[in-house]
């Protein structure tokens, strides 16, 4: 696994991309329709749309944004506003620019209106994919690679073969000098114990904790853990079973600490990811209303490749870094080979081993990392949500997440 490279695009931070995308960022939902117009008018894989859909301010949504502008899988930022909103392009514009990376901005409201919104938008995106091909290339390997997991529609087969072959290629990613970041913490009810003796030292095992008991709080709130009508008809019986099967994609090594949505890991290892509303906000924002909101907290934490596990299957892919859906369910493969990245039924058959499986799964993270579309990317799904919530960077535990 240590022994394959493949060729990435090079930024200024030093950071490495495997894709090299042209994110259109919308400020409002009023602006909504005309980044839309300007992605898809413009015919282009590489082009992609994120946005938030508030008028009014939300630091969290700010920072996710801002975090997709940094990301080495995103090459150059267009920004679209309305004119009147809170979040400012012009803010969002200057911020790539100082990433060294081609970026413009402008309000419908100046620019005359839809069509002549779309039209200057996408003549601008064209001159940049053009300016685009020149970005540097660099060797890169498992070393460099950012890799983050979450699961969804999950049954049986998840616990079993699915987030377990995921946890057993992010041992071997760690060990490569990898980063792996996995999260859904109100999915480890129960696991506390299990979770806290896995922490690399005390100030990990402190925020493991802290974070343990935040999301339990949480849920007690509002009144409902992580587990479904869908999770029942696939063979589950409560969140603690669930939790079983969701914490094992994490696989076995230390955990370093916790980060915070938005925040990259600051060195590599295993991290866990923070999701859940701070404790005087909790009233505000659901901690994963789709599987699509916890793919973008990974994405915005840098991970270049997110990984959806899912017994049940699963038709979403996910803006600026590619989303790799494994099943567990030889069945749900079956029906949707088109959506459907990885069958890790095999060993569910005896067909193979586990270890066997994890490097099967490597050489597909290889695969697409050296430009391979996923199953999602193919298909044109780009998903994104960004919603209302309330997290501090630093709150209890100022070591994990440097400013």
């Amino acid at each position: 696994m240590s022994e394959r490279t493949w060729r990435a695009f090079a930024r200024r931070d030093g950071k490495k991309g495997i894709r090299n995308r042209v994110l259109v960022l919308y400020t409002v939902k009023c602006a909504e329709f005309v980044a839309q117009q300007i992605v898809s008018r413009s015919c282009h894989p590489d082009v992609e749309l994120a946005g938030f859909d508030g008028c009014t301010d939300n630091q969290y949504a700010v920072n996710l944004l801002i975090s997709l502008i940094r990301h080495p899988n995103v090459g150059a930022v267009l920004a679209v506003g309305l004119g009147c909103e809170y979040v400012q392009p012009e803010w969002l514009s200057a911020i790539a620019e100082k990433e060294g990376k081609p970026a413009a901005w402008m309000f419908i409201q100046q620019e005359g209106g839809t069509a002549k919104s779309v039209e200057k938008g996408l003549h601008w995106v064209q001159k940049t994919l053009e300016k685009l091909r020149d970005t540097p290339r660099v060797p890169m390997g498992f070393s460099d690679l950012v890799v983050g997991a979450e699961c969804g529609g999950s049954d049986f087969t998840s616990g079993l073969a699915g987030n377990v072959v995921v946890g057993r290629f992010f041992d071997r990613l760690v060990d490569a000098g990898g980063t792996a970041v996995f999260e859904e913490i109100v999915e480890a009810v129960g696991l506390d114990g299990l979770l806290i003796g896995r922490a690399a030292g005390e100030q990990a095992a402190r925020e493991i904790r802290f974070t343990y008991d935040k999301a339990l709080e949480y849920c007690r709130r509002v009144r409902q853990y992580s587990v479904s009508p869908g999770n029942f008809a696939g063979g589950l019986s409560t969140i603690e079973e669930k939790s079983m099967g969701a914490v094992i994609k994490s696989g076995s090594r230390p955990i370093q600490g916790v980060i915070k949505v938005s925040c990259p890991p600051p060195r590599p290892g295993l991290w866990l990811l923070d999701s859940t509303p701070d404790p005087y906000w909790m009233q505000f924002g659901i901690t994963n209303p789709n599987d699509t909101e916890g793919l973008m907290d990974l994405i915005s934490c840098g991970a270049h490749i997110v990984f959806l596990v899912t017994g049940r299957g699963s038709v979403v892919g996910s803006a600026v870094s590619p989303c790799i859906k494994i099943t567990g369910n030889a069945e749900t493969f079956a029906k949707m080979p088109e959506d459907m990245d990885f069958d890790a039924s095999p060993v569910l058959r005896g067909a193979c081993g586990m270890d066997e499986l994890a490097g099967r799964l490597a050489d597909a993270v290889a695969d697409v990392a050296s430009g391979t579309p996923s199953k999602s990317e193919a298909l044109g799904h780009r998903e994104f949500f960004v919603p209302y919530k309330y997290q501090e960077k630093q709150v209890a535990f100022p070591k994990a997440c440097p400013q």
